[in-house]
């Protein structure tokens, strides 16, 4: 399973691009999955379901399931975050895991970014971004992809990971 990330600071687009990605790359043969990182807490669940009961009762995990999807949530309470590598780990295998967040893990990334944010770059300080997705043209010695191309983002992703079955 290759992992490939999105990395870029909040209100950069990353999760725009992201929804433009997967069905390009789906409709190109590959299969995806995808995994984010929140710097917040979250919670999938709703308070007075019962399987937000169970987990206010105790559980360390919780499954729903149904006949069209299930999900875990694990409660880690004072255990410490998952790594990355945790994380891919528990997922089922597929062509590309398409990484969101995690911008100082190192795992080759696209950088988004937005220049009108006024945040510095992260591909200076990190060997593992490949390329950057702007909305505004930029002098950096890795490739910069337009951000409003989620094609030619798609098209650079396959070709800096070597998949051959993808069909554009």
């Amino acid at each position: 399973m290759r992992v490939f990330g999105l990395a870029g600071w909040s209100g950069s687009g990353k999760t725009t691009l992201m929804m433009a990605l997967i069905p390009r790359l789906v409709a190109g043969g590959v299969t995806v999955s995808t995994i984010k990182h929140a710097h917040h807490q979250f919670d999938i669940d709703r308070p007075g379901k019962d399987s937000w009961r169970h987990r206010q009762a105790g559980a360390s995990e919780v499954m729903v399931a149904s006949a069209r999807r299930w999900a875990i949530m694990r409660e880690l309470r004072e255990e410490p975050e998952p790594s990355l590598e945790e994380l891919v780990a528990r997922m089922s295998p597929v062509d590309l895991l398409l990484v969101e967040g995690w911008k100082r893990h190192p795992h080759p990334k696209l950088e988004v970014h937005r220049p009108a944010l006024q945040k510095p770059l992260l591909y200076p300080d990190d060997p593992h971004v490949v390329a950057i997705a702007s909305d505004q043209p930029l002098a950096a010695p890795i490739p910069l992809l337009p951000l409003d191309d989620p094609d030619a983002i798609a098209h650079f992703i396959v070709e800096h990971l070597g998949f051959e079955q993808w069909r554009s």
